[in-house]
């Protein structure tokens, strides 16, 4: 299945039944009056965050979704039948926008979560509605209140608790797999994951964790180079960020200017973004010359505040203390109940902005399953 991360629809409401005008025309009661019944009401716009959803993609071909109109009413007293309500189910984590003014609609970031896109038009009062002491025999109504249509635009921002940056071919994927059930597709060329995975580590019983495998950035990303800037927007929500670098066979590279650009990458994307707690790693341990640039990395990681793992995701090592360091991030963040930058009262607490303060890693009970 395709990832689709991004679409446009329309939405309309249905419109509102007529009322009806007409008159009691039985035996035996020549006086009978207006009877015409109301018209019925329009069925709503409903969108709801559905956790069995996983993408946009039949919102990609499926441009208009529209509600029932309601029925006219009738004689004899009788209204129409209201519309039938639309319910469109959307990914959990969905923000809506109005494409004609740029407005935040929605924000679908809880399971179950529901709003109200478009209500239907309500219906026509009918005749017998009208009739007073002086007008007894009223030949009008209420034609039924007009749809609602409008153009929504969806973009797609996973609820992942951790993101995993990094330039393609660092490790990411087989990090993921290795703390998680995940099975993305692995390979030693370049840009092999196309699009973002998920995967929950579990630390604990009750402990556990999502974390987000976003395709590779490369220099330029937050420009549109590469597929970084695609999928930049799915770590925006994340309490904290895992970045991987290693040691490239590519002479140009290095680990401490790796870390510098995707660094600068985040900044241009959103400066937000380096606002969050977050955790420098060195991977692929089990490949030579990844000693030499071990150093330069504790020494930058000690100079700008964050905690520094040195891990091999083949031979696993250090997976189990990443995994907790992670999990305590996570738990910190819950508990202060935020997904942007962490409040002043979070920093106070033992996290500081764009690291963690010293202490601020508790010891976890329980074992990674897959360690």
């Amino acid at each position: 299945m395709r990832f689709v991360d991004e679409a446009r629809i329309t939405v309309r409401s249905g419109r509102g039944g007529k009322g009806s005008v007409s008159f009691l025309r039985e035996k035996y009661r020549p006086f009978g009056g207006p009877d015409g019944g109301d018209g019925g009401r329009g069925g709503s716009v409903i969108l709801v965050a559905d956790p069995q959803v996983g993408t946009l993609l039949d919102y990609r071909f499926v441009k208009v979704h529209a509600a029932e109109d309601g029925h006219g009413g009738t004689g004899t007293h009788k209204n129409g039948k209201a519309g039938e309500d639309l319910v469109v189910r959307l990914p959990v984590g969905t923000v809506v926008t109005d494409e004609a003014t740029g407005e935040l609609v929605c924000d679908l970031s809880t399971p179950g979560q529901e709003f109200v896109v478009a209500k239907g038009g309500r219906g026509g009062l009918g005749n017998m509605n009208f009739a007073t002491s002086t007008n007894q025999a009223p030949r009008y109504s209420q034609p039924g209140e007009d749809a609602v249509e409008r153009q929504l635009s969806l973009t797609l921002k996973l609820l992942a608790d951790v993101g995993l940056v990094g330039f393609p071919n660092a490790g990411k994927s087989t990090l993921i797999s290795r703390l998680s059930s995940a099975k993305p597709k692995i390979a030693d060329y370049p840009f092999t994951t196309l699009t973002p995975n998920l995967g929950i580590v579990r630390t604990a019983d009750e402990a556990n964790f999502v974390l987000a495998d976003i395709p590779g950035i490369i220099e330029g990303a937050s420009e549109g180079a590469g597929l970084g800037h695609q999928f930049l927007r799915h770590i925006e929500r994340v309490f904290a960020i895992a970045v991987l670098v290693d040691v490239s066979p590519e002479p140009s590279r290095h680990p401490l200017t790796d870390y510098e650009t995707l660094m600068n990458e985040l900044e241009k994307y959103s400066p937000a973004l380096l606002e969050k707690p977050r955790i420098l790693v060195l991977t692929k341990n089990d490949l030579p010359d990844t000693d030499a640039a071990r150093e330069d990395l504790e020494a930058l990681a000690e100079r700008e505040g964050i905690p520094f793992f040195v891990i091999s995701a083949v031979r696993g090592d250090g997976l189990k203390e990443l995994g907790y360091a992670l999990q305590a991030i996570v738990d910190l963040g819950r508990k202060a109940g935020y997904r942007g930058a962490p409040p002043e009262d979070v920093i106070d607490g033992g996290i500081e902005r764009g690291a963690l303060g010293e202490g601020a890693l508790p010891p976890i009970d329980g074992d990674l399953d897959q360690m």
